[in-house]
């Protein structure tokens, strides 16, 4: 199989570059169509959250014509907390006037782009290949994957099919995050950012709820980390990333004692909070965009960095607290993403 590395790519931001120029075309062509939104996994209560918010009387103008109007319930198949929610969720969504489809092939053909909602970021490469073969954009939903060799498969696999995808948790866009990755502290020198850290058996340590608080600090960090160290305990973990430069940034996730989300940065002009959680609207406006263009508003490099941090923190847990480097990590998830990936794309 032809190896796709990740230090990224003249050749794959080239190519998707071509295909944001093609589905751009496509959107000023039909700027008074709908443009027909599918949802794969009702296990979550962002498929609800993210439905109510594109499918609302009068439309909004920032969802810029998108409206949801078809969903494959199936996301996860073996975590209680997921698939007992299903039922539930698929009669809510059905009550916002969506219909249920009985297969992801069912679910393309009624569509024009996708939310890829499954809770269980385990099944995230296998439901998106669909998606990609069939040429629609996708957002998939936080963890872009249970693993960082999953997320690379999944970055190689919408390069080779020039299909525009992005993955994101709803915290990258807070006000204050956005902010300050905008240059209003100056340049970031540091980051303490923080949210809750619920664990679950099946997937890394922080794909399934720390991510929210690493994306956080990603967002206000940017790229560049090199190494990551853990400190862990029943109730919290402490993972640090020294990134270039000497920059250093924290994540604090959250189990025991109170919860929330925000943190701190410290700018080469001033030091201000991040600020609080703004709800899913400034997200789903983002997926709106990128739908109606196809412009990838996260380059993939960064996406697959944050993978690399959790996957790394991870590591170090193993070791005891020792820093990691992300290229160790890199090197070996690699060769597990050609792996997973043999024989598969077209």
């Amino acid at each position: 199989m032809r190896r796709f590395p990740l230090r990224f790519l003249t050749a794959a931001l080239l190519a998707f570059g071509l295909s944001q120029a093609l589905f751009s075309e496509q959107a000023s062509a039909q700027d008074d169509k709908p443009l027909r939104v599918g949802i794969i996994g009702l296990d979550t209560s962002h498929a609800i959250a993210f439905t109510r918010e594109f499918n609302k009387e009068p439309a909004s103008d920032e969802m810029r014509n998108c409206r949801v109007v078809a969903a494959y319930p199936q996301g996860s198949l073996d975590i209680p907390s997921s698939v007992e929610r299903i039922p539930k969720y698929t009669e809510d969504i059905q009550k916002l006037g969506v219909e249920i489809v009985d297969s992801i092939d069912e679910l393309l053909e009624r569509v024009d782009c996708v939310l890829l909602e499954t809770n269980d970021g385990r099944r995230h490469l296998e439901q998106a290949l669909p998606v990609f073969k069939a040429g629609k954009p996708v957002f998939i939903d936080k963890p872009i994957a249970a693993s960082l060799s999953d997320a690379i498969a999944i970055v190689r696999a919408a390069e080779h099919y020039k299909v525009p995808m992005f993955s994101a948790s709803s915290l990258r866009y807070t006000d204050g995050a956005q902010a300050i990755r905008s240059g209003s502290l100056g340049r970031v020198m540091g980051c303490d950012a923080y949210s809750p850290a619920s664990l679950e058996e099946t997937h890394g340590d922080l794909f399934w709820y720390g991510i929210h608080g690493v994306e956080t600090l990603f967002t206000c960090m940017g790229t560049g980390v090199q190494s990551v160290s853990r400190t862990t305990s029943d109730d919290m973990d402490v993972v640090v990333g020294l990134w270039d430069e000497g920059r250093i940034g924290t994540f604090r996730g959250i189990r025991g004692g109170a919860k929330g989300y925000g943190g701190t940065a410290f700018g080469s002009e001033k030091i201000g909070q991040i600020g609080s959680y703004a709800g899913y609207r400034p997200l789903v406006v983002e997926i709106a965009k990128f739908f109606q263009t196809g412009e990838i508003p996260i380059d993939p490099r960064e996406t697959i960095e944050i993978c690399a941090f959790m996957e790394a923190a991870d590591e170090s847990k193993r070791q005891g607290g020792a820093p990691v480097s992300i290229a160790e990590v890199m090197k070996k998830a690699e060769a597990e993403a050609d792996k997973a990936l043999e024989g598969v794309l077209e």
